[in-house]
């Protein structure tokens, strides 16, 4: 396997719980282990492939055990290996080579959407039940009775049989390079190293109190009118201004239109209105808990620790990380220049290394759809959007001074429009904020730039559908108003399907590939790609799984593909998009590891990878990063990456 190990320890912890107050139930793992309540009862342990039977290891033996351990050559398998590793790490002080991890090779090999846990494998697999011994421990924090002591041990052990055997039936044929990736992940979790700031939290905390509070006694209403939405109606009513509403996607009937990402919301709080807009404002400071609760519980982890980064590995279909679940706090989603960004700093003596690939998906897409004038145009080094902007729109020479407005709608096109995006949802979000840009609405004057004029004006009117569809988006203006905005992202769209032509012929190959193979299983090649029955297996060993796919003729006659328990639709955008985010996870990843050979990754957000560095080596280590992180893949030959990179003391100073 050419892993750093000689031997493997198959382990399982029984750890203190009590289910009325102190359990994984109502903690995090983070919490959990660091709590002064957590005691491990013992640890089941035996080495992988020999013949010997589990040995229980209890709480009183298990330091003098650990140090007998020659950990530089001794990696450790668990079933969540997050759980036992960090318990291993944290309380112990003892790090193994090498990280196994039955449950993430599960997920991976398996799904997301199905079950994983160690009871559930078992079944699946045919192995003996899993036991019910722990329930006995319950309520237990100080000692265990003798009896129950023999109870969990004797489940303890037949835990670590099963996760031995699990492992055995997934990890045949597993690639190495996923296992890293899995090794990586989870020491990001427990050996962490980031540190955060206690006093940058507090201040942020505590300003925020301030302003929620001011924002108050200016308006001279309490927090509970704001945070109940009839109250807040009434409110709205007093100063003369009818609360908006919207058709509720789950009950089908009118509701108010009170969410940040509503457009009548959006509109009052960036309209003319100070007052009003003050009023908004004041609403989202005491709705929107997010951002306070979460630097609470950075500051509560800062009094515990160092931050663990609690990743899922293959958190997503295609591959992609996701938040550990249950760890109430998703890195995954940190704003840039927010203050919990900069609230994440490196331990003395060290900075961190930020890099991040540009416009990743984009040029994924184009290489697999073989779009060689948006290739040339990343080649070239200049600004992509304007320069797609300038050929979707044929205006020469655009700037992002020149032509802003057309060089967002490239740039919204060119990351939002590569999978089958339609003129409706484009035009609904953009309202709202497309892809996390200010709201937008196109006037008439825009419209007339992307050359909509009156006889496509009546044309579009003239089709009932499309105008029923554009007077059911909620907003402020007038109908004629949004019509005209939804004329022009009509346009929008129709003008880069023109322009993109070999995106449109890749969606076309994408039905094709659903149709003819993945649905057939007839083998079929295409680039790094290669389709089977009901998958398609990726550069990096692993593939994209669409089980139970199913295709069935609509009232025209159209075959509508479903796939899963869910009966998830699939279509030639979506099989896109799903092929181009797991392509790029690969090259992301591929990335990851070549850099951790040299410096530690310890944290990961989107298509940023974020390194350890000595503060020394930093000038050096920048630019190695960044070759690191472009490096052109073989399965992709002739692609051109990009990415930024940054360095600071702080994970916010430096991206």
């Amino acid at each position: 396997m050419n892993l750093p190990f000689k031997k493997v320890m198959v382990i399982d912890f029984e750890t203190a719980w009590d289910k009325k107050e102190y359990t994984l139930t109502k903690a995090t793992t983070e919490e959990y282990i660091r709590d002064k309540r957590f005691k491990a009862w013992g640890m089941g342990y035996k080495y992988l492939d020999a013949y010997d039977s589990p040995v229980w290891v209890s709480h009183a033996e298990l330091p003098a055990f650990f140090d007998s351990i020659d950990w530089s050559t001794t990696a450790v398998l668990a079933h969540n290996a997050q759980f036992d590793v960090a318990i291993l790490s944290w309380v112990y002080g003892h790090h193994p080579c090498f990280i196994f991890d039955s449950l993430s090779i599960g997920r991976a090999l398996r799904g997301v959407e199905v079950g994983n846990s160690l009871a559930k494998l078992a079944e699946e697999f045919g192995l003996p039940p899993k036991g019910s011994g722990v329930h006995s421990s319950n309520g237990y924090l100080d000692a265990l009775p003798p009896e129950v002591e023999t109870e969990l041990a004797d489940y303890c052990k037949h835990d670590v049989v099963l996760c031995e055997s699990i492992f055995h039936k997934l990890v045949d044929g597993f690639p190495v390079k996923e296992l890293r990736l899995i090794d990586m992940t989870l020491r990001m979790f427990t050996n962490p190293v980031l540190k955060l700031d206690p006093y940058m939290l507090k201040d942020a905390i505590e300003d925020e109190r301030t302003k929620r509070r001011g924002l108050l006694a200016r308006l001279d209403i309490k927090e509970g009118d704001l945070a109940s939405n009839d109250k807040f109606a009434l409110i709205l009513r007093t100063m003369g201004v009818e609360p908006p509403q919207k058709i509720s996607k789950t009950t089908n009937k009118l509701t108010l239109a009170f969410a940040k990402t509503d457009a009548m919301f959006q509109a009052m709080l960036n309209g003319t209105n100070e007052d009003l807009a003050l009023l908004c404002e004041a609403r989202l400071k005491v709705k929107s808990t997010l951002e306070r609760t979460r630097a609470q519980r950075f500051l509560d982890i800062s009094q515990r620790g160092t931050l663990p980064v609690p990743l899922n590995y293959y958190g997503a279909h295609t591959g992609r990380y996701s938040a550990s679940k249950g760890s109430n706090l998703n890195l995954q989603n940190l704003k840039r220049g927010s203050f919990l960004r900069k609230s994440i700093m490196a331990p003395d003596g060290y900075v961190l290394v930020v890099a991040d690939l540009a416009q990743i998906e984009p040029r994924v897409l184009a290489h697999l759809a073989g779009y060689r004038e948006l290739l040339n145009i990343f080649a070239s080094g200049q600004d992509a959007y304007a320069a797609f902007g300038a050929q979707m729109f044929g205006r020469p020479g655009m700037t992002k001074a020149s032509h802003p407005e057309l060089r967002q709608s490239a740039k919204g096109a060119l990351l939002g429009a590569g999978y089958g995006l339609g003129w409706f949802s484009f035009a609904a979000q953009l309202l709202t904020g497309f892809l996390g840009a200010p709201p937008m609405r196109y006037d008439k004057a825009f419209a007339k730039q992307l050359g909509v004029t009156n006889e496509k004006l009546q044309d579009f009117i003239a089709y009932e559908p499309n105008v029923q569809k554009a007077l059911s988006i909620p907003r402020t203006c007038t109908d004629k108003e949004i019509i005209i905005h939804c004329l022009a992202a009509k346009a929008v769209i129709d003008i880069y399907r023109e322009k993109a032509a070999p995106v449109k012929e890749f969606w076309a190959l994408c039905d094709m590939f659903i149709g003819k193979a993945i649905s057939t299983g007839r083998e079929y090649s295409y680039k790094c790609l290669k389709m089977g029955r009901e998958h398609i297996l990726l550069p990096n060993g692993m593939s994209l799984r669409y089980p139970d796919l199913k295709g069935n003729p609509d009232e025209k006659g159209r075959v509508q593909w479903t796939y899963g328990a869910q009966h998830k639709k699939l279509y030639g955008g979506k099989l896109a998009e799903n092929i181009v985010q797991a392509v790029a996870r690969c090259v992301m990843t591929d990335g990851m590891l070549r850099i951790h050979k040299r410096y530690p990754c310890v944290l990961t957000v989107h298509d940023e990878a974020v390194v350890l560095v000595p503060e020394d080596e930093a000038d050096i280590a920048e630019p190695w990063v960044l070759e690191q992180m472009i490096a052109e893949p073989r399965y992709m030959p002739g692609i051109p990456l990009a990415a930024e990179t940054g360095v600071g003391k702080r994970y916010g100073d430096a991206k």
